[in-house]
Order: C-alpha cells, then sequence, then structure tokens
C-alpha cells in the first residue's frame, strides 16, 4: 500500500515522503521524490532564454508484463482486450496531458494495451504526442469547437468556458461504435497506480462511475434561482445527489449512446443560457443528469483539488488515505508554480513525469 506522509504546517514547505512496502502493496506506488528532481527545476537560470515551448524528451518504451493479452494480435482501437482513455489536448494544458500519459504507462502493468484517445480543437499536435510516445497505441479526434460555442455560458473562471472543457459531453459521438467503455480523464493528473484496475470498476445499471463526495455542500453549485424553481430542481426528485468530479470518470459509452445523454445534456445547457441556473462552467450540467446516479469509486482515484484555492492559489495537502491518482483541479497547476520557482510541496509528486525538455536528469 502507498502511504504518503506529510510533515508539513501552513507556513512549512516539506518535501513529500512516500513509503514504500513493496512486498505489502496492493497498487505499484510513485517513484520516492528526492530533492534533485525539484533542484532541477529551480536550478534553471531566469536568465536563459526560454527553450521552445513545444519541446518534449521522448519517453522510455515500455512493454506488457508477461500475462498481459497479446498486444499483437489485433492492434486496432476494437480490440476487446484495450483498455480505452481520453484526454485532450491543447497547448495551455499539454504539458499536464503528457505528464499524464507518461504516468500511466509507467504504473500499468500493460501499456502496450492502453488505447489513448486524444481529443482536439487545434492543429500539429499529433506528431508531436507521436514523437514523445512513438510505440503509443492512439487516435486524434478533432472537436469542433462550433458545436458548443453557442451553447456555453460565461462561469467563474474564464478557462472554464473553452470549448474543449465540453468535449467529454460527445464522447460516445466521437469514439467509435465498438469503444463501448472508456476512462475519461483531465490534463492535470498522475496516476499512480495501475489503470487497469479503474478499468475493471463495475458500472452495473450506471452510466458513469466516479469518486463521490457527499460531504460538500451540493447546494452552492446551483443558483437560488435554481433551487426557488420546481421546473429545475425537480430534476433531482428522488435522488440523493452527491458531488463528484467529472475528471476522472469511468464512462459507459454504449449506456450513453443507447438514452441520448449528449442531447439531455446540451438541453441544460440551454436553459442555463435563458435562466442562469448555475455559474461554473461543464460541471454542473454532468450532476444534474448525473448525481445521486453515479456508480461509486474509491477516493483514492481523484485526490483533486492540489491546484489549490481558487481565489489566493494557496497549496493543498492530500485527503486522508491511500492515492492512485493525483489530480491539481484548481486554479493552480504544478508545471507553472514549478518553472516560476514557487512550488506546493506536492507539486513535487508530479514533476518526475514531466518530459519537458527544459532541463535533464
Amino acid at each position: 500500500m502507498l502511504w504518503i506522509m506529510r510533515f508539513s504546517g501552513l507556513f512549512s514547505a516539506a518535501l513529500v515522503i512516500i513509503v514504500l512496502s513493496p512486498s505489502l502493496q496492493s497498487f505499484p506506488p510513485a517513484e520516492a521524490i528526492r530533492s534533485s528532481h525539484l533542484d532541477a527545476y529551480l536550478r534553471f537560470p531566469s536568465s536563459d532564454p526560454p527553450p521552445h515551448r513545444f519541446s518534449f524528451r521522448k519517453a522510455p518504451v515500455f512493454r506488457n508484463a508477461a500475462d498481459c493479452a497479446a498486444a499483437d494480435i489485433d492492434s486496432g482501437v476494437c480490440n476487446p482486450s484495450l483498455v480505452h482513455v481520453a484526454i485532450t489536448l491543447d497547448f495551455e494544458y499539454l504539458r499536464g496531458s503528457i505528464a499524464a500519459v507518461h504516468s500511466i504507462l509507467k504504473h500499468s502493468s500493460c501499456p502496450e494495451s492502453v488505447f489513448f484517445h486524444f481529443l482536439v480543437s487545434e492543429t500539429d499536435l499529433e506528431s508531436l504526442i507521436r514523437s514523445t510516445f512513438p510505440e503509443l497505441k492512439l487516435k486524434v479526434y478533432y472537436f469542433d469547437p462550433e458545436i458548443v460555442r453557442t451553447l456555453i455560458s460565461t462561469s467563474v473562471r474564464q478557462a472554464l468556458e473553452q470549448p474543449l472543457n465540453y468535449a467529454r459531453n460527445y464522447l460516445a459521438d466521437l469514439l467509435e461504435p465498438c469503444v463501448r467503455r472508456v476512462i475519461y480523464l483531465d490534463s492535470d493528473l498522475i496516476v499512480v497506480d495501475d489503470i487497469a484496475k479503474l478499468w475493471m470498476t463495475k458500472l452495473g445499471s450506471k452510466t458513469i462511475g466516479a469518486p463521490e463526495y457527499c460531504h460538500a455542500n451540493f447546494t452552492k453549485y446551483f443558483t437560488p434561482a435554481f433551487w426557488s424553481d420546481e421546473r429545475f430542481s425537480g430534476a433531482f426528485s428522488g435522488r440523493k445527489p452527491c458531488y463528484f468530479n467529472t475528471g476522472v470518470m469511468v464512462m459507459d459509452l454504449e449506456r450513453w449512446r443507447r438514452v441520448g445523454y449528449t442531447e439531455v445534456i446540451e438541453k441544460w445547457m440551454e436553459i442555463q443560457k435563458s435562466d442562469r441556473i448555475y455559474e461554473l462552467g461543464s460541471l454542473p450540467p454532468f450532476l444534474l443528469v448525473f448525481a445521486g446516479e453515479v456508480a461509486p469509486i474509491e477516493h483514492r482515484w481523484n485526490q483533486h483539488g492540489l491546484g489549490g484555492d481558487n481565489v489566493r492559489g494557496s497549496c493543498r495537502d492530500l485527503h486522508p488515505g491511500p492515492v492512485s491518482l493525483l489530480h491539481w483541479s484548481g486554479s493552480g497547476k504544478p508545471w507553472f508554480r514549478l518553472d516560476s520557482r514557487r512550488p506546493c510541496p506536492l507539486d513535487t509528486l508530479w514533476a518526475p513525469y514531466d518530459l519537458y525538455g527544459h532541463y535533464s536528469r
């Protein structure tokens, strides 16, 4: 089991220590973090000219373990032995997406059996991904921003208004019909466990699975106008809705297609344009459709909020318990903080997966 112990207070900056007990672990832990990883960032002279914005080192080659299903029987997307992962790619978060892919491959027992579906709204990203991961099984899908541009309303953060944030709503349409299930992941996270374990989540009759947080104040995700109007708040009638983070989801695409959930989400977005029933971008429509109808997943699979407070950008700690995935949701991203030489302690856990080419190990 992976245990991460932190010796840091509000005004201290101690490094995170990962205690490894390989014989007892139920999942492969993150690499122990040495201070030299952070030093490599901090030694980069501020007077030096910045490197090319999209210069990434080639990732190591990751091979399947002996007991994995044969990866070369069918290299196509319809191979039933594949684990399907969907991630967006854009210029601003490209560094995070590449680190996420690197972390998945590093901790997977069958990395050659993971198929990546990359959603893009910009060109020239496929060649960069292929040069960084030459042997990766992948496909790039273009998501037209015009599909949602007229549906998007203003949000509390401009970043939440980007059309690509809504691409997850269209995975059932974009991906091949033979892809019946997919893991959707945000670009600001790393996986430190075998992704196949998340893939095997039992959804039962549910369409999506995600870690739920029922202690959160659910009412704050919607406006007073929403709660005061039975036409809107009645959507939760007969349900016990809980908050869940849409940055980590296991999705049954076959059921999604059959029910037509994309259209249901779009209808709520249309209501938002006229009645202003929420403030937070792409999350509330998912809550409206699925909250209270989510297959629960252990919290270890989304240690979220590490990006810090949305207003002050302050550092956050881990939630209690084991860790399989660390998620820098919030306003602060680890690559920005590391480059500015003002990292949070947990940013050192992200650093070993960064393949950006401005320093060497």
